[in-house]
């Protein structure tokens, strides 16, 4: 895949693509890309997406603060695997916003060589999304470009989107996240000082930093994980809030317990995969009823989950 920035210098080949933040590049992402794929060898043109590198809603309202599900660089890995020739980033500005339909479409086809767009089921275009799939086929016929729909992507009754990913994340429920993404969710960290309580207690944390303030984060709770740790995968144990038992405040913290692993790390970039949610944060009587938790949670976790090869990563 080659990634060009805003608007090339150089004359672009004609292509079919699809435009949209694709944040996850999630199945019915994927699903929608498998079909500009397709549709391009069909018209002998190459394949192209055209995203943003910014949410284009933080353009639009300074006060907006995105839960994403990627990160950029990410989310360029991931278009990256789908098989697409180009991936254009745009800078998605107040002018840009401003342009209607069908100077978008427009800017498309002369400066992209858009022949061929294909739309997802919901997606509206233009100041204000103000076209829909309908008006985008009349201007399409008038400007000579093909306009293609999709019908959304569906496991079970759950149409897949972005919007729809982060609600299962914001609820703990990790699993059918993953399987909505087609991956497991993932947060990046640095490990950073903690209270250190942990250890003294048998089991010792990771308290981590996410190396992305939009990074969205899960639903309070313990789940189980696998952890990245120098370049080894363990299984772990993470609490995402408030730790209640050991009143330590308010503050929320992303703490990881790496199974049958021990070391300094701390400083060290560190990556969890979100595979289950064992149970929600509780406030227990005392220490000793905290460890004994901890103790089931570790079993189940050991249990339930197998280890997992370093090509999942």
């Amino acid at each position: 895949m080659q990634i060009l920035y805003n608007i090339p210098d150089t004359l672009l080949p004609a292509s079919v693509a699809s435009v949209g933040f694709f944040d996850g590049v999630h199945r019915g992402h994927r699903y929608l890309i498998d079909q500009v794929l397709r549709k391009s060898r069909q018209e002998e043109v190459a394949s192209m997406v055209i995203t943003f590198p910014v949410h284009p809603r933080k353009v639009i309202r300074s006060d907006y603060q995105p839960q994403l599900l990627t990160t950029g660089e990410e989310k360029l890995q991931l278009l990256a695997e789908t098989g697409v020739d180009y991936c254009i980033m745009l800078d998605f500005t107040p002018e840009l916003a401003a342009l209607t339909a069908r100077e978008f479409m427009l800017l498309l086809k002369e400066r992209f060589q858009v022949k061929g767009l294909l739309l997802g089921y919901d997606h509206r275009f233009g100041k204000d999304r103000e076209a829909d799939f309908s008006t985008c086929v009349q201007i399409g016929n008038g400007i000579g470009m093909h306009i293609y729909q999709e019908e959304a992507y569906e496991i079970g009754e759950i149409n897949i989107s972005s919007s729809v990913i982060r609600s299962l994340l914001a609820e703990g429920e990790v699993a059918m996240a993953g399987r909505c993404l087609g991956y497991p969710y993932s947060l990046e960290g640095r490990v950073v000082d903690g209270y250190k309580v942990g250890r003294t207690i048998g089991y010792p944390t990771a308290n981590l930093r996410s190396i992305s303030p939009d990074k969205l984060i899960p639903a309070l709770g313990v789940y189980a994980v696998y952890a990245e740790v120098e370049g080894k995968i363990y299984r772990g144990m993470l609490n995402i809030g408030h730790r209640p038992t050991l009143d330590n405040g308010n503050h929320t913290s992303v703490e990881v317990h790496i199974l049958d692993f021990s070391g300094d790390i701390y400083r060290q970039q560190i990556r969890v995969q979100f595979m289950d949610h064992l149970r929600s944060e509780k406030r227990f009587r005392n220490v000793q009823e905290l460890i004994r938790q901890l103790q089931k949670d570790e079993s189940q976790i050991r249990e339930n989950l197998p280890e997992m090869p370093e090509d999942l990563f």
